[in-house]
């Protein structure tokens, strides 16, 4: 009896195992095809990733500075910006042009939304945009090159330029986006010497800037004004000459616009020659900043001042045609205006950068991944040439169907906005 017992006991026991083993085997047998379906489509993406730039990028957010809530306005602390709290801010951002060309609007346009446009911006990390425009743009009353049979930017039906403006802004500021207006030309499509020419004058100019002022002074988005793009030609800086020296009439520019709206950051470019004292014989345009050691800009508000260089690696350039080396290439922008920074004088904002070639093998390849080094390790402000992928000479982030990604240029940038 005993023994009879013993035995119906032990079968209990041995059914209940080989049950619970054949329910823990179905369960792990399902988990494991969970697991093999992720790593599939893990490496399907990857896979289609790599072999096509065109493949939407699903993990293209990227945890930066940009994600960190800065308060307006902005100021300056020696070679920093700072928000409104006193904290460290790096502006890291994308040049979208078209307003300063016939369109006298934001390009690709004709593709897709506006907004969608500025939330894919947000997407990648950036946190500004220089925005060009026209003095011709802002005064006239139409634009194009808006396509709205699309279904989209139904806001901007009907309005002029400025209004267009009005509406990228609101929109910017509502996704958390800072602007940096950017006179970049007089006339449209064409970028003069001077800050007058092309049928315009000083004060068109100035007028121009005051209207802007006034009119966004209560935005807390708009942050800044790049006075005038790239100072070329008869350009001066520190000459004394009022009709060339682009110092003064960045002065001039800059203190008119700071009367009305004192708020902004007022960021002035650098010309190419006629320095007194000039070291370096050659520089891209607005890149050449030695003036400001003896000439610095006085503007009558304080802590509001930011240098804006800009720098290419143009083939023509006599730097790009040698090999390109850390140290000679670091040593050349200490010397046109890094050294602005080193100093404590004023900050360095990037106003752009850019070029077709990221390789490895180019010349301008291996200055475009020596420059982003040079900008992530001196913790430089910028806003890269361009968002648009029309910009003939440089290209753009993005490809020529205005929605994939150029993901070789936003691999190479992407240290930058973490």
């Amino acid at each position: 009896m005993v023994r009879a017992i013993f035995v119906k006991q032990a079968f209990t026991i041995v059914r209940n195992i080989s049950f619970s083993i054949a329910y823990y085997y179905k369960k792990w047998r399902q988990f494991t095809k969970y697991i093999v379906a992720g790593l599939a489509l893990v490496l399907l993406y990857t896979t289609l990733s790599s072999c096509s730039p065109q493949f939407p990028k699903l993990f293209d957010i990227t945890t930066s500075q940009a994600a960190m809530t800065i308060i307006s306005p902005l100021s300056t602390r020696g070679s920093r910006i700072v928000d409104a709290k006193g904290r460290v801010v790096l502006l890291r951002g994308v040049n979208w042009f078209g307003m300063e060309l016939k369109e006298h609007a934001p390009h690709g346009l004709w593709v897709r939304d506006y907004k969608d446009m500025l939330a894919h911006i947000k997407r990648l990390g950036y946190n500004v945009i220089r925005l060009p425009y026209s003095v011709q743009a802002l005064r006239s009353r139409d634009i194009s090159g808006v396509d709205f049979s699309i279904g989209a930017n139904k806001d901007l039906q009907g309005k002029t330029p400025i209004e267009v403006m009005d509406i990228i802004i609101q929109e910017a500021q509502r996704q958390e986006l800072f602007i940096i207006l950017d006179s970049h030309t007089l006339k449209d499509g064409k970028i003069p010497e001077l800050w007058y020419g092309d049928g315009f004058t000083e004060k068109d100019w100035i007028d121009t800037w005051t209207l802007l002022a006034k009119r966004y002074k209560d935005y807390t988005n708009v942050i800044g004004a790049d006075l005038k793009n790239e100072p070329h030609g008869r350009a001066s800086w520190g000459t004394g000459d009022k009709a060339t020296d682009w110092r003064l009439a960045a002065e001039r520019a800059g203190n008119q616009i700071l009367s009305v709206n004192p708020k902004w950051l007022i960021l002035v470019a650098g010309v190419v020659e006629n320095v007194p004292g000039q070291k370096q014989p050659i520089y891209a345009w607005g890149a050449n900043l030695e003036g400001v050691l003896k000439y610095p800009v006085r503007l009558k508000v304080p802590k509001k001042l930011v240098y804006t260089p800009h720098e290419y690696a143009a083939s023509h350039l006599p730097w790009v045609k040698e090999p390109i080396l850390p140290g000679k290439l670091y040593k050349r922008l200490e010397i046109g205006f890094h050294y602005i920074a080193t100093k404590g004088i004023a900050p360095i904002l990037i106003g752009e950068f850019g070029g077709p070639r990221v390789d490895t093998k180019s010349n301008e390849g291996i200055w475009h991944r020596l420059f982003v080094d040079y900008i992530n390790k001196k913790k430089l402000s910028f806003t890269y040439w361009c968002w648009n992928p029309n910009s003939h000479d440089t290209g753009g982030l993005l490809l020529d169907d205005w929605k994939s990604l150029n993901i070789d240029k936003q691999k190479l940038l992407s240290p930058l906005l973490r």
